[in-house]
């Protein structure tokens, strides 16, 4: 490079440089950015936390339905409610005189219920419309109702005849294609039939007064006396360990069978039962933590039982509050009814 190439060059670099200096001086010193605040960690519910949202009357049956929501029945004014995770409630009335008494979530969608008095098996959709189905006896008293393993509706019903029951079955489209009379025996020691659930063996299993039934697909009957005369079970639920779990209202006790038959009794403790001995222990449901929970109305308690039998109570908010079915929610919680204080709560597992 020449002399004078190079005296161009250093003297436009030098320029350059008195820019930049200008330009710096004029901008002032660069804005300070701040770091951004940590975002405080949402603090996790306490087990055993318990949370009352209201809905206008009592409830009775309680499922959770297709849509994520509870759904419950609301028996004092004949009608059906939903309550979002977040405790809105909106309730749908029915065209019925009837006795709601069971409320489950079926395979097409819809919820399905029973009217007791009216001899008629109801279905309704998410957005309220409504179809009733009468049976086909005027005498007939359906009582408990759940989704079959055959994508149909069996529920456990009365009859015209005292202590004759039967097991029907019902497809989506409301016909009713088989009514399976119950034994003798079995009607004489299972007297007021009422929940129903599909088991893990494929089979339909429910309660009566004094014992567990059991009826699988083609109408064959089984019966399982329990050991404590009385015992009143309430509740149904297929538990973790492949085995049914229910409450014993009359006996003071949670009953575990087997799928074979075999019959194991938990008699509840003593902080689980009133000063008068009572337990009014009801439903029933397999918690997320695999654990089996369920209502002590006497002593207006949430009870929680392992699979190996050890027991713990939570107490719910609201004295007296008339404790009811139990299910696990689509939000992972426990969800339960308070007839008598006309809510609806929600306990951490």
């Amino acid at each position: 490079m020449d002399g004078t190439r190079c005296r161009h060059t250093v003297g436009l670099l030098a320029a350059l440089g008195a820019l930049v200096a200008v330009l710096t001086a004029c901008s002032g010193p660069a804005p300070h950015l701040a770091s951004p605040s940590p975002t405080p960690p949402t603090p996790r519910p306490t087990p055993g936390e318990i949370v009352e949202y209201p809905v206008p009357n009592g409830t009775g049956a309680l499922t959770v339905g297709p849509d994520g929501a509870l759904w419950f029945l609301d028996t004092q004014s004949g009608q059906i409610g939903r309550m979002t995770t977040t405790g809105h409630v909106a309730e749908y009335r029915l065209n019925t005189a009837g006795t709601l008494s069971d409320l489950t979530a079926g395979p097409d969608g819809a919820l399905w219920f029973t009217e007791q008095d009216s001899s008629m098996i109801g279905r309704m959709t998410t957005g309220g419309q409504v179809t009733q189905f009468a049976l086909p006896a005027s005498g007939d008293t359906p009582v408990g109702i759940t989704k079959g393993p055959d994508g149909a509706l069996w529920f456990t019903e009365g009859t015209a005849t005292i202590g004759a029951y039967r097991i029907g079955r019902m497809t989506t489209s409301g016909q009713v294609t088989a009514e399976f009379p119950l034994p003798n025996a079995l009607s004489g020691t299972l007297s007021g039939i009422s929940d129903i659930v599909t088991g893990p063996d494929g089979a339909l299993w429910f309660l009566g007064t004094t014992g567990v039934g059991r009826v699988d697909v083609s109408g064959k009957v089984g019966e399982y006396i329990l050991p404590t005369d009385l015992a009143e079970p309430r509740g149904l639920a297929v538990g973790p360990d492949g085995a049914l779990w229910f409450a014993e209202a009359g006996a003071n006790k949670v009953g575990r069978i087997t799928t074979s038959g075999q019959i194991t009794e938990y008699p509840l403790p003593n902080a689980l039962l009133s000063g008068q001995g009572q337990s009014g222990v009801g439903g029933i449901v397999t918690g997320p933590d695999g654990a089996l929970w369920f209502t002590a109305d006497a002593t207006n308690q949430i009870g929680r039982i392992t699979t190996t039998g050890q027991f713990s109570a939570f107490p719910v908010t609201t004295s007296q509050s008339g404790l009811g079915p139990i299910v696990k929610g689509s939000d992972g919680a426990l969800w339960f009814s308070e007839n008598t204080a006309h809510q609806i709560a929600r306990i951490t597992p």
